[in-house]
Order: C-alpha cells, then sequence, then structure tokens
C-alpha cells in the first residue's frame, strides 16, 4: 500500500449502489484539450497521471464520452485496460460536442440508450458503475423526465448499468425519481462559495444516497479564484500544515459520510496535493471559520 493509499484510507468509503468505494476519487474530465475538447496537453502525462491514481487507491473514476469527446475515455481505456475488479468508472449521457466543441443535448430516450453504449464501447467494457443522467438546464420534472429516466431503468435492467445517477438537478427532480427507482448517486455544482444544493445534499444523506460534488474547488475561474486565494484559507493552512485547495475539499469531505469527492487534474503533482487532502481534519475552530466566511445563502 502506498503512503498516498494509506492517505486516502481515513476518509473512509460510501455505498455507489452495489459498488463500495474510497470517498477520493477522481474526475478525469481535464484530461481532455482545452475547453473538455480535443487531445490532451501532454497525452504521456495523462496516462501517467490515471495510472497514478489507481495505484495511490482511488477506485472512483468519473468520466463521459462527450469528454473531448471520446478522448478521455481512450485515455483511461489505454492507461487502465484490463481494469482492477474494484474500480467504478461512472459516466454521464445527456449531452454531445459537435465538431467545434460546443456542448448540445443529446438527451431523449435513444439518445441516451446510445450514449451508454458509446461509453461501453470506447472504455471496452460491457457495464458501467453507475450512469448519471446529466440535465443541461434548470426545468420542472414531469413526463419528458420520467421517459429518460426510464430509459435508463431499462439500460440497467438489461445489464448496461449498475446504478442510476442525476446531474444537475433539483431537490424536486430527485424526489420524482425516487419514487420512480433506486438513485445510487447524485451530482451537482457544490463548492465553499457555491452551496446552492445544499437541500439536495442533505436530502441525499438523509437517503444514504452518495453525493459526489462537481467543481469541488469552485467555478467559473472567478469563483476558484475567489476560494484558492482566500486569506481565511491561507490561515488555515498555515496553521494545518494544508494548502487552500485541500482545506476546500476537507470541507467537502466533513460535511457529510456520503459525500465522495472527484477533484479533477492534469498533473500528478496536483493529484497528490487532491489525494493527500483525505489526511486533513477539521476541528470546531476550523468549522467555524469556514461557516462565518463561507456563509450558505439559502
Amino acid at each position: 500500500m502506498s503512503d498516498h493509499t494509506q492517505a486516502i484510507e481515513p476518509a473512509g468509503s460510501f455505498t455507489l449502489g452495489s459498488w463500495r468505494v474510497r470517498r477520493v476519487g477522481y474526475g478525469a474530465m481535464q484530461l481532455a484539450g482545452d475547453n473538455v475538447f480535443g487531445p490532451p496537453r501532454d497525452r504521456d502525462e495523462a496516462l501517467r497521471v490515471l495510472r497514478a491514481a489507481v495505484e495511490n487507491g482511488v477506485n472512483h473514476i468519473d468520466t463521459a464520452q462527450y469528454y473531448g469527446p471520446g478522448i478521455v475515455n481512450e485515455l483511461i481505456r489505454e492507461a487502465l485496460y484490463p481494469y482492477p475488479a474494484d474500480l467504478a468508472i461512472v459516466s454521464k449521457v445527456a449531452a454531445r460536442r459537435d465538431a467545434v466543441g460546443a456542448v448540445l443535448p443529446f438527451d431523449e430516450p435513444h439518445q441516451l440508450r446510445q450514449g451508454i453504449e458509446d461509453n461501453l464501447a470506447t472504455l471496452g467494457i460491457s457495464r458501467l458503475a453507475a450512469v448519471n443522467l446529466r440535465l443541461m438546464a434548470p426545468s420542472a420534472p414531469g413526463k419528458r423526465f420520467d421517459l429518460q429516466l426510464a430509459a435508463l431503468i431499462r439500460a440497467r435492467e438489461e445489464g448496461l448499468i449498475d446504478g442510476i445517477g442525476l446531474s444537475n438537478i433539483s431537490r424536486q427532480q430527485l424526489l420524482r425519481a425516487v419514487d420512480q427507482t433506486e438513485i445510487v448517486c447524485v451530482q451537482n455544482l457544490f463548492n465553499l462559495a457555491d452551496q446552492s444544493s445544499l437541500d439536495v445534499l442533505e436530502e441525499c444523506t438523509d437517503r444514504g444516497i452518495a453525493f459526489v460534488p462537481f467543481c469541488p474547488l469552485g467555478w467559473p475561474r472567478g469563483v476558484q479564484n475567489q476560494i484558492l486565494t482566500s486569506p481565511v484559507l491561507a490561515a488555515l493552512g498555515a496553521r494545518m500544515q494544508a494548502t487552500p485547495a485541500q482545506i476546500a475539499l476537507a470541507w467537502l469531505l466533513d460535511l457529510a459520510p456520503n459525500v465522495l469527492l472527484i477533484p479533477g487534474t492534469r498533473t500528478r503533482t496536483h493529484l497528490t496535493e487532491n489525494l493527500d487532502a483525505a489526511a486533513v481534519k477539521l476541528d470546531e475552530a476550523s468549522r467555524a471559520e469556514l461557516t462565518r466566511n463561507f456563509p450558505t445563502a439559502r
């Protein structure tokens, strides 16, 4: 067991449907080129990052066929195939990229099925640990949402996926979904500077559903800078021998036991920083300081 596997062990693990994964995972989106389009800046380093993540204990990787498109899944296959038996690969559907990189909806029921099959083919597997229905824009749940969910239910029944997840959703949509089927994970934007999905996190926690915050260090760039250059995080980091990014990630892990992290990076140096965040333990004073400076807007 490597030093970094030992570092992420204290964060524990949580269920992802029929899987159990370590709470510090890896989001592979950044391995594609700029704007998540085209080949990586450094293909060899991208492959090394993926291998290092798994070697250091990560057994939950988040991806999507439309990252690249296809590029990130191809890198995962090249780096990690044949996959470790405990590696949960989670993808998402309902979007595609056009020839110039624009992100477009691809969310009709038959398109969702095509998205799942494309992921499986590119990754070289017959089954995904989970697939998230990624909603492109806020909307009230209705018949269309039910039909989209039904397409994922059929894919699960046919053995193409182990679990169904939701992404970019409201609490109302989550409640409608769990009335129809088991939901194993939810991926929503959530970080110190944007806690607008707190009600979704709380509902997931109450129901034992994994909550996976995307952009855990902030988005867009201005929000990320607000977090990473925060004098509050710098001061806490100096006291706790951690970087501001590690404090921000540790805060997420500290919120609830069902929070699973998937921070992304293109470099092994940054990967190591992210993994080591699992060993950063907040005390009551640091929690209070973060709450005062990054209050929840309700």
